[in-house]
């Protein structure tokens, strides 16, 4: 494994158990939330600016992590038929083609707006709301770069991942019926 592949791997991890942790802080926040309005009649602004955070951060973060499972969606009708091999040269096509282009281009055109929102120290909009918004929009292009770095970790896997697509078993699609991806 070469040293970005265990790079992008560790930073998967990290990646990934943050996305867990900010999933059971969204779930219990909201319940309390939710409890602490409608069963004792008061409103708590910090803690629904801190669930409206976390879901910001853990929508855009979910992005590499997927990415890094090879658990996103394709949009790709010719895939079923196509031999592993092929649908590695693919995923290498649309890594250079779409992902890296896309990716590189947001991190650069949401800079400036990044770059303003830490210089006045953006707060909540909600007044008595929490501060460090200007964090929670810097997941966007944390987000980019983690997305590149699965990018290109997928891309330099070369043989190891030809050699894990051939040898991976068919799975069932929602039907029950087996298939071979």
């Amino acid at each position: 494994m070469s040293g970005l592949n265990r790079t992008a791997a560790i930073v998967h991890q990290l990646t990934r158990r943050a996305c867990q942790w900010l999933l059971a802080l969204i779930f219990v926040g909201q319940l309390v939330v939710v409890i602490l309005r409608y069963v004792f009649g008061v409103g708590f602004i910090e803690l629904q600016d801190a669930v409206a955070y976390s879901f910001a951060a853990l929508v855009v973060l979910s992005l590499p992590v997927t990415q890094a499972m090879d658990a996103h969606v394709r949009v790709d009708i010719f895939r079923a038929a196509q031999t592993p091999r092929t649908r590695i040269w693919f995923d290498r096509v649309g890594i250079v083609a779409f992902l890296i282009p896309v990716f590189g281009l947001t991190i650069w055109w949401v800079w400036p707006d990044i770059a303003y929102s830490w210089s006045i120290g953006e707060t909540s909009v909600e007044t008595g709301g929490l501060p460090g918004l200007f964090l929670v929009k810097s997941m966007l292009p944390l987000a980019c770069g983690l997305m590149i770095l699965q990018g290109l970790a997928g891309f330099a896997a070369g043989p190891e991942a030809l050699g894990r697509a051939m040898s991976r078993p068919p799975q069932s699609d929602l039907s029950g019926e087996r298939r071979n991806d």
